[in-house]
Order: structure tokens, then C-alpha cells, then sequence
């Protein structure tokens, strides 16, 4: 059996086969054997070029080769990834009801849907897109992961009110609820697009206007109205209630403010 035959058989994804394979074949290109002197050198190298997740990925790769070469005990430890104190490019719920109010304002409301979802779910982008209006009138979508846990993604009852109102009024009562003008669904990047295109166009900082940043707004919103991280965790699908809990950390400009007002002696 090829390395390639056994990661196929762990059943995961042509993308992470790739790139075990290809790391493992500049492993073997560059050092003469399996060896912990080897390995160390390879670590070293990677924590000298490249950033603690790639070096991690990597590393997880080389430790896949070792279980298949049934050589477990030269297993690699993973390097430890500083989080920082404090949230980055979070949009604020101000700039989100701007954003919101001018898109109505202009009559673009299916982006004007889109970003209430994203801020109101906590939907990841690749989550939004497969959203029908069959699960709208039900009031939730049922999403399972590869190792088929499921996540229930609920839709509040004024947001799904809203969208009815919305879809009542033109043709489209059934199959995905966000599409291009073509007909089909929108995908992952005209999302993440076009959300820049409407940053830019009403004069809000690009860096904060993107798919995720929403999904951070609803958990920091979700923490500040109902204190429940466990909660939290089971509605963004996190596997690790640790994951969580940068959630509770403020942003830089939340906490710039808090000093400025608070430090003055």
C-alpha cells in the first residue's frame, strides 16, 4: 500500500492528500532517512520560513507518514500558536446597521438579506450559500460536519418574518435563497466580493467588511445579551469550547477606548 492509498482510506479531502503528499516527497527529497535528527532539523526549518499554522500543518502531514511507516515513537510535537489578547477586523454593530440601512436604502435587498444573515446566524459564508427558502419557513438548517455531528443554524423569528415579506413580493418561492443574476446560486467569493464593493462604495474600511467578520459580530453580540459560552460553541459548530472563547476577549479599539476612559491618573 502507497502513503496515498492509506490517506485515501483515512477518507479526507483531495486537498489535505495533496498536501500531505507533497510534504512528505520534499521530506524525503531533502533528508536521507526517518530519523529524529532529520525531523528535528525539518521542524527547525519550518519554524525559521514559514508561520506556527503552516509549520503545524506540515507537521501533522510528517506525523501521518510516521504512523503509516509504523514509526510512531519519532512523532513530532506541534508548535504552540500565541493567540492574541484581542479581536482583530471585527466589523462594529454601528458600521453593520449603516451598512444595512443603505443597502435597503438603495433597493439592494438580497444583499441587504445577506449580511443580516451572516450577523444573525453566525453562519460561515459556505454555510449562507446553501440556504433555501425551504429552511427558512421551517426556521432553521441542519448542517453535519464530516464526522456527521450535526449543528442546527437557527433563523430568528423577525429575520425569517422579514424574509417572507421579501420573497412574497417577486417569484422566488422556492430552492436557495441567495442568487446571481443568472439564476444560480452565489458563491463563497462573490459574497466576499461583493461585500467590498459595497464597503468601498459607502465609504466603510474594507478590512472589516467581509463573510466572517459577521460571524464574529453575532458571537460577540450573542455573549453580550445571554452569558452562555457552551451555548455558543454548540450554535458556531465549534468542536472546542476553547475556540470559543476568544469571543470574550474585547477588540483592539474596544480596548483603546476602555483605557482611554478608565486610565486617567
Amino acid at each position: 500500500m502507497t502513503f496515498k492509498d492509506y490517506l485515501q482510506k483515512e477518507n479526507l479531502s483531495e486537498r489535505t492528500i495533496s498536501t500531505y503528499l507533497w510534504t512528505v516527497n520534499y521530506y524525503t527529497q531533502n533528508y536521507d532517512s526517518l530519523s529524529k535528527e532529520n525531523l528535528l532539523a525539518y521542524k527547525g526549518y519550518l519554524i525559521e520560513y514559514f508561520k506556527p499554522k503552516t509549520v503545524n500543518l506540515r507537521i501533522q502531514a510528517i506525523n501521518k507518514y510516521l504512523d503509516f511507516q509504523e514509526s510512531q515513537h519519532l512523532r513530532l510535537s506541534y508548535v504552540k500558536i500565541q493567540q492574541k489578547n484581542f479581536l482583530e477586523n471585527v466589523v462594529s454593530n454601528a458600521d453593520y446597521k449603516f451598512l444595512k440601512k443603505q443597502l435597503k436604502k438603495d433597493g439592494n435587498m438580497q444583499w441587504y438579506f445577506v449580511v443580516w444573515y451572516l450577523a444573525a446566524t453566525g453562519a460561515r459564508v459556505s454555510e449562507l450559500i446553501k440556504i433555501k427558502v425551504e429552511h427558512v419557513d421551517l426556521g432553521y438548517f441542519d448542517l453535519y460536519s464530516k464526522g456527521g455531528k450535526l449543528r442546527r443554524l437557527y433563523i430568528p423569528k423577525k429575520l425569517r418574518e422579514e424574509t417572507q415579506k421579501w420573497l412574497s413580493t417577486g417569484e422566488h418561492t422556492y430552492g436557495y435563497l441567495f442568487l446571481n443574476r443568472f439564476g444560480k446560486r452565489i458563491t463563497a467569493r462573490g459574497v466576499s466580493q461583493q461585500l467590498k464593493n459595497y464597503a468601498e462604495k459607502y465609504g466603510l474600511d474594507k478590512k472589516v467588511i467581509y463573510p466572517h467578520s459577521f460571524r464574529h459580530l453575532y458571537a460577540k453580540n450573542f455573549l453580550e445579551r445571554y452569558n452562555d459560552i457552551a451555548l455558543l460553541a454548540d450554535l458556531m459548530g465549534h468542536e472546542s469550547i476553547e475556540t470559543t472563547r476568544i469571543y470574550l476577549r474585547r477588540t483592539a479599539t474596544e480596548q483603546r477606548e476602555l483605557i482611554d476612559r478608565i486610565v486617567t491618573w
